[in-house]
């Protein structure tokens, strides 16, 4: 199991126009990428700039493969403009 957490601050004004873009995302990854278990997406209305992504993969290989899909390509191309900052971490499972 490897995991990634992002937290992703948005521009301010861009969340209604990035979040359907990042909805798509999650659902294609999780439709067509067999190495993608979880793509959660999640906000917190008291932060309405920021956006939250769990997401869990069979292997880090699998992530890398995620990053160069088409899918992906067309959202990063799409929503680059809107973020204002991004944090990237990922784990990986230590306990069977």
């Amino acid at each position: 199991m490897f995991a990634v957490v992002v937290t992703l601050t948005l521009k301010t004004g861009t969340t209604e126009q990035f979040l359907p873009l990042m909805r798509t995302n999650a659902a294609t990854s999780l439709r067509q990428e067999e190495g993608c278990h979880q793509f959660d997406v999640a906000t917190d209305p008291a932060r309405p700039d920021e956006v939250f992504l769990y997401e869990v993969y069979t292997n880090e290989t699998a992530f890398a493969g995620h990053l160069k899909t088409p899918h992906f390509a067309e959202f990063d191309a799409a929503t680059a403009a809107m973020i204002a900052d991004k944090e990237i971490k990922t784990y990986r499972k230590v306990i069977p």
